[in-house]
């Protein structure tokens, strides 16, 4: 039975994943600030919960005292707005969980092993291109690359890989967000500035946290042993 650690698996593509490797009998744990939502995510299922903030060095540190066979940084966020209105704080605190969290994460698992560790990184389309209303996230996601592939080169001859998936526009509460803040300020209904958000999509669509999670079991797999240092973009062509 492998081990498997997801942070941010209280809501959206991290409850997905979480749900997923559970329901295919690994022991999974799960991470996040609020015990509330871990604890209704895990609710029915044998998954493990830890309150932790993954920008916590000794959050993180304590995460792993034990080592796990795979490891899935997903915890992230991201705050809005152009550079010339972007505020430090909101600066720091967008790197702070996506990419640091990331390091953080991965180092502890880097350190504690085992050597042939899965490690996935939840990215986004914006490591891959960039947007100029998440500057903070896109430098973020697109560090968390850089991390990924630099990484990828450490484990490639101890049996290990890192990857990171790449997902478009997902049906999480970030996509709600961005729908009813497009209702609010152009006055569409639902449905109109759902297909605003999902536009960059060439299926017309937002992906599912299922998709998300079926990728991860993919890169967690013994098929996926050959893929390491890789950006699989799950957005439906948009990149």
């Amino acid at each position: 039975m492998r081990r498997v650690l997801v942070t941010g698996g209280g809501t959206g593509i991290g409850r997905a994943i979480a749900h997923a490797f559970a329901d295919q009998g690994d022991a999974v744990t799960i991470a996040g600030r609020r015990i509330e939502l871990l604890k209704d995510a895990a609710e029915g299922r044998d998954i493990t919960c830890i309150q932790a903030d993954v920008t916590s060095e000794a959050d993180t540190t304590a995460l792993f005292e034990m080592p796990f066979d795979v490891v899935i940084a997903n915890a992230g966020w991201g705050a809005s707005g152009k550079v010339a209105k972007l505020s430090l704080d909101d600066w720091n605190a967008t790197l702070a969980v996506n990419l640091t969290g990331t390091f953080l994460t991965f180092r502890e698992a880097l350190r504690i092993g085992p050597k042939d560790a899965r490690l996935i990184a939840i990215a986004s389309t914006a490591s891959l291109q960039g947007n100029a209303s998440v500057p903070a996230y896109t430098a973020a996601k697109h560090g968390v690359l850089g991390l990924v592939r630099s990484i990828a080169l450490d484990v490639a001859k101890t049996g290990g890989t890192c990857n990171a998936i790449c997902p478009g526009f997902t049906d999480t509460d970030l996509a709600e967000g961005a729908i009813t803040g497009l209702m609010q300020r152009f006055d569409l209904d639902r449905e109109a500035a759902t297909a605003k958000v999902a536009a960059g999509n060439p299926q017309g669509r937002l992906i599912t946290p299922s998709e998300i999670a079926g990728t991860a079991l993919f890169l967690a797999s013994p098929a996926a042993a050959g893929i390491n240092g890789h950006a699989l973009s799950v957005s439906g062509g948009e990149i």
